[in-house]
């Protein structure tokens, strides 16, 4: 399938001739609209023309493409993304490729020559990119490219100006990598090779000629396209061949001892440990720098001077420090919990339990005629087992606390939790995996009430630069995370966190500084303190269970959660959920975001004990109701605004939602009432407006691809009762695109 630009915006910088051009010409042949940048300079940046981008403009409109010329310097940014904005309505790609070369060599270089590079290279592509940013945001879709060269990678005689510019060029694309990609902004960086103005007076006349523009900028399209993922990747290019680049980091070694001063002698007698790439790793981000350096730490604590930083990879797994067979044989003593209805309460209370919702009183109050433990709080004895101090001292494991991710979590009950008692957990290392980058350790608890078997939990954990140990990549003991079903979800809830949920939940006993400390989550790059990943894990097993089984914990039996991307305390949590049989496969985004928190995760259920209709309406095979995350956002408005709607509105609206031809589903919005509220089933109370609509058509309605007027008189959206009532709809369904 061709890769197509309809309906994008592109600003191509320098595109005047040479790459620039070709870049202009190969996005309006896909269909993109197309700013032709170029403020017509000769190579060292003098003279002014805008002949160079009207010849580009008409030949990409001679050929039926649209495009208009900028003749802006690059240090205007506004001025080149307000020309797009006036042209075109929108910016979604920017390629930073204008240029120019002042060469010299370094003790010939002027201020001049030093700042003219900087502004052109380095400001202009800082000052273009940043006008086009908060636009690319609010449309939640941004590519970006920046040029960097060769000569900036690698450094050459007589450019320390331009290559200089050219790696910040590199730092800059790599920083908005990391800011843009919950934006869904790509950054990337390319380091060309072919023949242009630019490199015509340091290339021959027959290599200038072989090496063209048009090797060059299938990479450039492929990167500024919507379907690839690429973020923060630097590329060599040219003459029809492309290579990625990275980061190469020696094992390193430690010149200091504890409590005594670091010396150029130690420095001296450490040299060629310090420079051998054998066994080299590759950090990829501040993160897995950090953690070497904390890591350096730690070891020098213990005295380890002129060690490296990580087991150097051996061909057999008893020369590393890294032993699965001596892991796996290991007895850990087993971990004993006793507790009573105080830590029941808190963790449901942690894991967003609230007394706001009377169904949540039988798990927040003892003296409930049917209070009872959430069947989620099996992980915490466990956790406080397994996941203790003493698994740094298994013999087998080269652990560092400081490099451990919980990566994912298994936990299945095999009858409900007592509310108090004493609970003992059997811990031991059932595998451990090589996954070069990393190691994968794979941890089991068997929690015991007395003799009897209550649950069992599976911990997987990843620990970053313990791999090339040569072992095993995978693992039959291993429970696999599960894909959703490829439909919409069957039920979603969305349901906000506090400021305070991880401080709340910590209480529980994962103390981890990582989710209060803001200097400490600060040093794995976080701007605040995150939510623990199994406060996230019981927020969806909650949603699961209310919806699915009535809040019944017997019919609980096992949850599965891969921990795929942070939480941080206040954003909201979306559950969707998708019923197969007893099986509730569940996907979790951060509202706000759109990113998925937990992913590849299911709920089991044991089937229910009488026929009893569940909380949630069934809606028909084939497919959930598109319109339950209209409702599910609608009744968020009403949780935080109901007051001021039933001021404004004073109805109770009742709509029918079919599919098919069949009733699917009723909600009503009563904002007549009290504070306001969302009811989904039947409603026993008097209703003002009563609305019935397909699922398909209530959604154009919403989203504004199909006016409420047209819709009503052609008869694809009934009303009975007060019609007027209905202008008054807009306060909770403004700001559609949020819908």
């Amino acid at each position: 399938m061709s890769l197509l630009f309809e309906g994008r915006v592109v600003l191509v910088t320098g595109a005047g001739g040479g790459l620039g051009r070709d870049y202009a010409l190969a996005f309006a042949a896909r269909g993109a609209s197309v700013v032709v940048n170029d403020l017509g300079v000769d190579t060292a940046g003098g003279g002014r023309s805008s002949a160079a981008a009207d010849k580009v403009v008409q030949e990409i409109r001679a050929k039926g493409g649209k495009a208009v010329a900028n003749y802006d310097s690059v240090e205007d940014g506004e001025k080149l993304i307000q020309t797009a904005l006036d042209s075109f309505g929108r910016i979604d790609i920017v390629v930073n490729n204008a240029g120019i070369l002042r060469d010299r060599s370094f003790p010939r270089t002027s201020d001049l020559d030093w700042d003219l590079i900087h502004r052109i290279h380095l400001r202009g592509s800082f000052m273009v990119t940043r006008a086009a940013w908060n636009h690319m945001r609010k449309q939640k879709f941004g590519r970006i490219i920046m040029t960097a060269s060769a000569a900036g990678i690698y450094g050459n005689f007589g450019q320390a100006n331009y290559s200089s510019a050219k790696l910040g060029l590199l730092g800059l694309a790599n920083s908005l990598a990391v800011e843009g990609q919950k934006h869904n902004i790509h950054c990337n960086t390319i380091a060309p090779v072919a023949g242009s103005r630019l490199t015509e007076t340091v290339m021959p006349p027959d290599l200038v000629a072989s090496l063209k523009p048009e090797y060059v900028s299938p990479l450039v399209v492929w990167l500024c396209h919507e379907q690839c993922q690429e973020n923060g990747g630097l590329f060599e290019v040219g003459a029809g061949w492309i290579a990625k680049l990275r980061w190469e980091r020696t094992q390193g070694s430690i010149v200091r001892q504890k409590n005594k001063p670091m010396t150029p002698e130690a420095v001296r007698d450490q040299w060629d440990k310090i420079c051998d790439f054998t066994n080299s790793v590759k950090p990829s981000n501040v993160q897995e720098s950090m953690g070497f350096v904390i890591n350096v730490l730690s070891r020098v604590e213990d005295g380890e001077a002129g060690a490296n930083l990580t087991a150097a990879p051996t061909s057999a797994a008893s020369e590393s420090k890294m032993n699965p067979t001596v892991a796996m044989e290991h007895k850990m003593p087993p971990g004993v919990f006793t507790y009573d209805h105080v830590q029941c309460i808190l963790y449901a209370l942690g894991v967003g339990m609230s007394t706001k919702d009377p169904d949540h009183l039988r798990f927040l109050y003892e003296g409930h005629p049917d209070f009872s433990c959430l069947p989620t709080f099996g992980v915490i004895p466990a956790h406080l087992a397994v996941m203790g101090g003493e698994l740094i001292s298994i013999p087998g494991i080269d652990l560092d606390y400081t490099q451990v991710l919980h990566g994912e979590q298994y936990l299945e009950l095999y009858k409900p939790l007592p509310t108090s008692g004493t609970l003992t957990t059997e811990r031991s290392v059932v595998d451990v995996l090589d996954k070069g980058s990393g190691a994968v350790l794979i941890f089991e608890g068997k929690t015991y009430s007395g003799d009897e078997l209550v649950c069992y939990n599976q911990f997987t954990v990843f620990v970053v630069g313990a791999g090339g140990f040569g072992g095993k990549r995978n693992s039959d003991k291993a429970k696999a995370p599960l894909p959703p079903p490829k439909r919409a979800p069957d039920a979603v809830v969305i349901e906000s966190t506090t400021r305070d949920q991880a401080a709340l939940y910590r209480l529980s006993g994962d103390w981890n500084p990582l989710h209060i400390d803001p200097s400490f989550a600060a040093m794995g790059t976080f701007k605040v303190p995150i939510l623990h990943g199994l406060c996230s894990f019981g927020f969806a097993a909650r949603h699961v269970l209310k919806h699915y089984a009535n809040n019944d914990p017997s019919r609980f039996k096992a949850i599965k959660v891969r921990f795929a991307k942070p939480v941080l305390p206040g954003q909201s949590l979306q559950t969707e959920m998708w019923k197969e049989g007893n099986r509730i496969h569940v996907q979790c985004k951060v509202k706000e975001t759109g990113d998925v928190a937990l992913s590849g995760a299911y709920v089991d259920l044991h089937p229910a004990s009488e026929a009893s209709p569940e909380v949630l309406h069934k809606v028909p095979q084939g497919g959930g109701l598109q319109s339950e995350l209209v409702f599910a956002e609608i009744g968020r408005r009403i949780k935080d605004l109901g007051s001021e709607l039933v001021k404004k509105v004073n109805g109770v609206f009742s709509w029918e939602i079919t599919k098919d031809g069949e009733k699917a589903a009723q909600w009503t919005i009563d904002l007549k009432n009290g504070s306001g509220s969302l009811h989904k089933g039947p409603y026993s109370g008097k209703v003002d407006l009563t609305f019935t609509v397909s699922d398909e058509d209530f959604m154009d309605v919403v989203t504004g691809k199909l006016m409420p007027q047209k819709a009503f008189f052609s008869g694809k959206l009934k009303a009975k009762g007060n019609i007027m009532l209905s202008q008054k709809l807009e306060v909770i369904l403004k700001d559609h695109a949020k819908l």
